[in-house]
């Protein structure tokens, strides 16, 4: 039987997903990154992420190719080859740096979600995250807690809050949950603060 839409009139109609080119030491991350492939095709979104076909990314990619979802994935050149850009896809976007990956996939998405990943889904989660501090989009943020992955980093930014180097309403940016399509909802009834824009998007 099909998921039932959470929302009829929902406008996240592609959504970001931030996650590891390695699957991780334990399955329940590969469980995980199916179960969201196929709760972002059940409310008729379409993927975007960084256009690699091992690892998490190739996961969530397949996931949702399976139920005939689309995907798009942005991966630089000199990346393309390393990261075994996956030729399966929808539509696969070439570029010419990380930068221009991470602008890129900014402009094709409505929201973010971030996934158990290392060095490089840390950077791209935090950099979106600023620029929504910064006033720059006003997209919904999330990140997939897979069996408490994030729970330190969720702690250390509840400590950050407590030392006044961040506001509480940009606290408020990060959406969490466990659970994928509970987290997909949050995302869908997301309704963004008034935060002032210090710079445009063409100064970032």
């Amino acid at each position: 039987m099909p998921q039932k839409k959470f929302s009829p009139d929902n406008t996240i109609k592609r959504i970001c997903v931030f996650c590891g080119s390695s699957p991780g030491t334990r399955p329940v991350y590969t469980e995980f990154a199916q179960q969201l492939g196929k709760a972002i095709v059940s409310q008729g979104m379409g993927l975007v992420y960084g256009g690699g076909s091992i690892g998490l990314m190739g996961i969530i990619a397949d996931a949702v190719l399976k139920e005939k979802g689309k995907v798009i994935g942005v991966i630089p050149h000199a990346l393309s080859s390393k990261e075994f850009a996956h030729t399966g896809l929808t539509d696969l976007r070439l570029v010419s740096s990380m930068h221009e990956r991470k602008a890129m996939m900014v402009e094709l998405s409505d929201a973010f979600i971030a996934m158990p990943g290392g060095f490089g889904t840390f950077d791209e989660f935090f950099e979106i995250l600023t620029w929504a501090q910064l006033g720059l989009h006003a997209k919904p943020i999330g990140l997939l807690n897979v069996e408490g992955y994030f729970d330190l980093l969720l702690e250390f930014i509840n400590q950050v809050l407590e030392e006044g180097f961040i506001q509480k309403n940009h606290r408020h940016l990060i959406i969490a949950s466990h659970d994928p399509e509970k987290l997909l909802r949050s995302l869908i009834s997301y309704k963004s603060a008034k935060l002032p824009k210090f710079i445009n998007l063409q100064e970032a």
